[in-house]
């Protein structure tokens, strides 16, 4: 699945497009790199997204094309929440 559709899917980020741009202005890294927006989710990957002074790392735990909106938290295992400090 695309980093980009997953995100949207999981509702880390609310639109897919907004994921998109998040991926391609370098404020989403997977397993430390910074990817592209069609960079193919892996079961185990490592999701860093940055969202201003907030970054939070997530693990990939389920790839699935729609899930409930309850159920979208089951996606992935939330590592770090943290605000970065500048």
């Amino acid at each position: 699945m695309r980093l980009d559709k997953y995100l949207k899917v999981s509702r880390i980020i609310k639109r897919r497009t907004l994921s998109k741009e998040m991926a391609e202005s370098q404020r989403v890294y997977v397993n430390g790199k910074a990817v592209k927006p069609s960079y193919q989710v892996q079961l185990g990957d490592e999701i860093t997204v940055v969202f201003g002074r907030r970054e939070i790392v997530v693990k990939v735990l389920q790839l699935k094309e729609h899930v409930l909106k309850d159920d979208s938290h089951l996606m992935y295992e939330l590592i770090e929440d943290r605000k970065i400090e500048e």
